[in-house]
């Protein structure tokens, strides 16, 4: 694939609501990004809980931080972090959470637009909430990915973030559902997409089905994205991935996926011996 050079884009990963798989999704996605051929960065915003360095499992190649690039105590290059599956991803750790009694939303815009010199995609991970820590990541980004799961209490969270995002001239705002179990939406025991995408008002970006594959590499911090298995998820990311690239990939048909997982299922306990 060909990747053409084109202006730096800054895209906040956020939520509203804690736990629907934020950080998970933008590691995924910078490196399926990546993968792709772009040079793309991930910027941990959430001082107060690090995790994206764990994800990657880039924890213990950490010196310094945005702190000490902020305080100009390191260049960035020292602060970065290359990834050494993949050499077109970095990552530039949070510093510690004493950070956030004395940030700024200006100090995020000078590491932003510092990384921009270098990387075509700055991936930022925003904490959760609608606090501090989200008004400065918020600084950072030009246009937003919203991650809602299909619960009542992720989408009603989401709707606020949306607003805010709108105020603040963000755009385009995407939206991606992730942990979807297409037996449950048609058992209606989980929201249905159309009901989260009307709820909103945002495109879709892309659907993650409910994959236990996640959870194992998360604990083992070896992204999917890094793999060429099949892996519902690890489909998911690069399909996310290739949209925000600009190719057009269509979304899964959830009904033929949830088919295929029972299917799946069904022949298990086939042979399964008691």
């Amino acid at each position: 694939m060909t990747i053409v050079a084109t202006e730096t884009r800054y895209i906040l990963i956020c939520s509203g609501k804690g736990g629907v798989g934020k950080t998970t999704l933008t590691a995924n996605i910078g490196i399926a990004l990546a993968r792709q051929g772009t040079n793309t960065v991930v910027l941990d915003a959430d001082f107060g809980l690090r995790n994206l360095d764990l994800l990657l499992g880039l924890e213990n190649r950490i010196v310094y931080t945005a702190q000490e690039v902020l305080a100009e105590t390191c260049r960035l290059d020292q602060a970065l972090v290359k990834h050494k599956q993949q050499p077109n991803l970095a990552l530039l750790p949070a510093g510690s959470p004493r950070m956030l009694e004395w940030l700024k939303p200006n100090d995020m815009r000078k590491i932003a637009r510092m990384l921009g010199e270098n990387f075509e995609y700055v991936l930022i991970d925003c904490p959760a909430g609608i606090e501090d820590g989200f008004k400065n990541a918020l600084a950072a980004a030009k246009e937003a990915i919203v991650v809602v799961t299909p619960e009542v209490s992720s989408v009603r969270d989401a709707d606020r973030v949306v607003g805010l995002l709108h105020t603040a001239g963000i755009k385009p705002i995407q939206l991606i559902l992730n942990r979807i179990r297409p037996t449950m939406i048609a058992n209606q025991e989980m929201l249905a997409i159309t009901d989260v995408t009307e709820i909103l008002g945002l495109p879709l970006l892309g659907l993650v089905l409910e994959d236990e594959e996640v959870i194992i590499s998360t604990n083992r911090g070896e992204p999917l994205s890094l793999k060429d298995g099949n892996s519902l998820a690890a489909r998911a990311y690069t399909h996310i991935a290739r949209r925000l690239l600009g190719d057009l990939v269509p979304l899964m048909d959830l009904s033929k996926e949830g088919q295929d997982l029972r299917t799946k299922f069904n022949r298990l306990m086939k042979t399964r011996i008691f």
